[in-house]
């Protein structure tokens, strides 16, 4: 069977994908930022996943408001970079793991979970930007050292899922795993969050207090966040910091163990937005 090695959730803030191209690392600006992923890499090296399950938000890329699933599961074989523009050269293409994504979506469905399956999909920085920050030796060689299966999650349009389903969600996804019969290593990624607002009259929103007491809890007390409704967290974290559910998914991809924080970072600001990153590891 196969085995669930941990979590790591990360923001996926567009400018970064800017940054990494302008090779801007050790710019005063951007190095605290870059530099709080060391330790990631290093737990990476150690534990040398195979298979990574990346739970991210779709920025109208293949959904639009004229059709938006609340979750869909990629199917297929690759997943081309097909970013939003700035000038910024597209990423490498990323191998899909068609077997373990037709295994998610068969439990998914049999655990009453009404998904999307695509078959075909482009990724954009939500997908591209963790594999670039955690594999910067896949950017540089073109090819990204792992498989993935994406896991898309409506942070776009309401009405969202709540913070309670995407957390059943994950529970899910951890049965699916489990149940896989193939003894490779997976690692879950969140990409997403936390709080932040690009726009409206509360444009530049951040709430750390919050964001750091969500991080808190994702250690002992995972279900803290589910007191909250989605128009809750919506004034607490501000428009797109909805994106959290994300967060939320991953962490119930690790119910049922008890786990231990392995590294943590918190950054403001990264263009207008928190920044926060987060390791998992069953304890």
């Amino acid at each position: 069977m196969a085995h669930i090695i941990g979590s790591i959730s990360t923001s996926h803030v567009p400018a970064i994908g800017g940054a990494l191209a302008r090779q801007k690392q050790q710019d005063p600006y951007w190095k605290p930022f870059f530099d709080a992923y060391g330790k990631a890499r290093e737990w990476l090296g150690r534990e040398r996943p195979d298979v990574v399950v990346v739970v991210h938000n779709d920025h109208g890329l293949n959904f639009f408001l004229d059709k938006m699933p609340t979750f869909a599961v990629g199917a297929a074989d690759v997943y081309r970079n097909a970013d939003e523009g700035w000038g910024i050269p597209p990423l490498a293409a990323a191998r899909g793991c068609v077997d373990l994504s037709w295994h998610i979506v068969e439990t998914l469905v049999a655990d009453e979970f009404d998904i999307t399956t695509c078959q075909e999909a482009l990724v954009d920085h939500s997908v591209s930007l963790p594999l670039a920050l955690l594999w910067p030796e896949g950017k540089e060689a073109g090819e990204w050292p792992v498989e993935i299966v994406p896991v898309c999650i409506n942070t776009v349009l309401a009405p969202y899922p709540s913070a309670a389903r995407c957390y059943r969600l994950g529970q899910s996804l951890r049965r699916a795993i489990e149940s896989w019969d193939d003894d490779r290593r997976v690692l879950i990624i969140a990409s997403g969050g936390l709080s932040h607002q690009l726009d409206g009259e509360r444009a530049g929103f951040i709430n750390k207090p919050f964001d750091l007491q969500f991080m808190d809890s994702l250690v002992d007390d995972p279900t803290w966040i589910t007191q909250y409704s989605n128009e809750d967290l919506v004034e607490l974290t501000g428009t797109q910091g909805i994106e959290l559910l994300m967060w939320v998914a991953a962490r119930g991809a690790l119910d049922d163990t008890p786990v231990r924080q392995h590294h943590a970072h918190y950054h403001v600001p990264i263009s207008n937005t928190a920044t926060g990153l987060l390791v998992l590891e069953p304890a």
